[in-house]
């Protein structure tokens, strides 16, 4: 491997920001129109299934694209991220392995000295070598924040709760007693290179969403098959919706989720242009909502783990229950996929690695295994058929990191340890190890509020079943080709364009990165 596409691989690995297509445009003229499918993935940071207007009716909905695009596609309606926090969720879905597979068992930092393990392959990188094009801002090209957009300031900081003040070399401030960076200003980057920093989060939709479009439209020069990743910073905080119309301006998240719509939509139209018969759109998020964020938070919908909250703390992200990880999921693609159809096949991230190289007739590296399935005939023949189980790892709240926590089996769910998100106004449910675990029958209680009475028939025969499923994939997994993620921590690998200056400042493309870029944080 090359170190150009080793660190390019480090990019494409957990980043949160706009990734678009960008043909290079060398395609001869007499060249067959190409007749292998393109990919578009849109992932949402921290976005609620209940989120989704079509998943939860209300008067008014704030995402009229998705709308669209689900009764002229497919919702999942029982589809979750691979983990309930961002690294250890987008490493997933990159790779089709659980975490403890990959190494990437929890976040990174701006400081972090590693990443996804170079000796992972992504589906990018396997794409790439099937004659793909592949971007991300990180495959073949890349724009981007390389990881959250709180975790730096900026000269205008967004939304956020506590807010965060401006950058200010003179007046540092404590992340641990305010949630706020403030030594390392927000860098923007396109390729290797840091051309904006701090970056303006309040244009930046708006630049990605003219800069794809326009590369999307410039794609039909090329016979050359496309995957676009699109990380999107929305719904995480800081929220800075760029447009607020009248009336918005309290409605914070709303105007916030009507802008990332708007994202979707303009990636949605210009592929329809460009060949909607031969383009998988498929959106989806990386977790559930960031709880103690309160008004800046999202909407789990009814999946509310009514037994942990009446214990303390919330049931979203960095949680095992429900919220935390079933997040709101649409297929698209005009021709392949029937209209307005709805699935309650159970899915995950992790599927979407096998179904996209599948679709492609790309063969995975035979040289590790793989925790997901090929959802095509889900998408494609309407089989609801999905995955046997869905094992649930800790990844920021109870136990060790990477801890397969919950398992789901069929419409059981039992929880070996449960523990809960800081809910909005302070409190969170302390870890509670339980031997046996507990069990849910989703099927009827989708809330989460009441398990299984252990002296039942049903409580035994789930539970006995959830074992030897639990047991037989930790021993595929002890048995598999196992990666290491590197968490150590320098303050000197924070990318910094201007090391002179105290806050990192510079725009204007070409500046050269100082420190190193590294992974996505949630």
């Amino acid at each position: 491997m090359t170190v150009g596409l080793a660190l390019a691989l480090l990019f494409s690995a957990l980043l949160s920001g706009l990734v678009y297509y960008a043909s290079d445009l060398r395609g001869r003229e007499d060249e067959k129109k190409q007749t292998r499918p393109n990919f578009i993935i849109i992932l949402a940071d921290d976005i609620g299934w209940g989120d989704l207007g079509i998943n939860l009716p209300r008067t008014t909905s704030h995402t009229p694209n998705l709308d669209l695009m689900a009764q002229q596609g497919m919702r999942l309606l029982d589809f979750h991220s691979p983990a309930s926090t961002c690294s250890p969720s987008r490493a997933a879905i990159l790779t089709g392995r659980h975490g403890l597979r990959t190494g990437v068992t929890h976040n990174f930092g701006v400081g972090s000295v590693g990443g996804l393990p170079l000796n992972e392959s992504t589906l990018a990188e396997v794409l790439h070598g099937a004659g793909y094009y592949t971007a991300a801002v990180g495959f073949d090209y890349y724009l981007g924040i390389p990881y959250s957009n709180d975790m730096g300031c900026t000269d205008s900081p967004g939304y956020d709760l506590p807010s965060c003040p401006p950058c200010d070399p003179d007046i540092p401030v404590d992340r641990g007693k305010r949630g706020c960076y403030s030594s390392v200003a927000l860098p923007l980057f396109e390729n290797l290179s840091i051309i904006a920093q701090p970056v303006d989060l309040w244009t930046l939709a708006e630049m990605y969403t003219k800069t794809a479009v326009s590369l999307l439209h410039r794609s039909r020069q090329t016979g050359q098959p496309f995957l676009l990743y699109v990380a999107l910073s929305h719904m995480h905080v800081p929220l800075s919706p760029g447009l607020q119309t009248e009336g918005e301006a309290q409605d914070v998240y709303h105007a916030t989720l009507r802008e990332m719509d708007g994202v979707v939509g303009a990636i949605k139209n210009a592929s329809d242009e460009v060949g909607k018969e031969n383009t998988l759109i498929w959106f989806t998020g990386d977790n559930g909502p960031w709880n103690q964020k309160c008004q800046f938070a999202g909407n789990v919908g009814p999946f509310l783990g009514r037994w942990q909250t009446e214990r303390g703390g919330g049931s979203a992200k960095t949680t095992t229950w429900e919220g935390g990880h079933r997040v709101p999921t649409v297929a698209y693609w005009p021709g392949k996929i029937a209209a307005n159809t709805t699935s309650k096949a159970l899915l995950s991230g992790l599927d979407i690695f096998r179904t996209v190289l599948s679709l492609a007739k790309v063969e995975a590296p035979s040289n590790r295994r793989y925790d997901g399935i090929d959802a095509t005939d889900v998408l494609l023949r309407g089989s609801e058929a999905g995955r046997k189980s869905v094992l649930h790892p800790n990844s920021g709240a109870a136990g060790q990191f990477g801890d397969l926590q919950a398992v789901r089996l069929g419409q059981y769910k039992a929880f070996y340890i449960t523990g809960a998100a800081e809910a909005c106004g302070g409190g969170a449910g302390q870890p509670e190890l339980h031997d046996p675990p507990l069990i849910f029958d989703l099927s009827r209680d989708e809330g989460e509020g009441s398990p299984l009475d252990p002296d039942t028939s049903e409580y035994q025969s789930a539970l006995e079943q959830i074992q030897q499923e639990r047991e037989a994939v930790m021993k595929d997994i002890a048995a598999d080709r196992v990666s290491r993620a590197d968490y150590s921590v320098d303050p000197s690998a924070a990318p910094c364009c201007n090391p002179d200056h105290p806050t990192c400042r510079c725009h204007g493309r070409g500046s050269r990165s100082a420190g190193r870029v590294l992974q996505n944080d949630g």
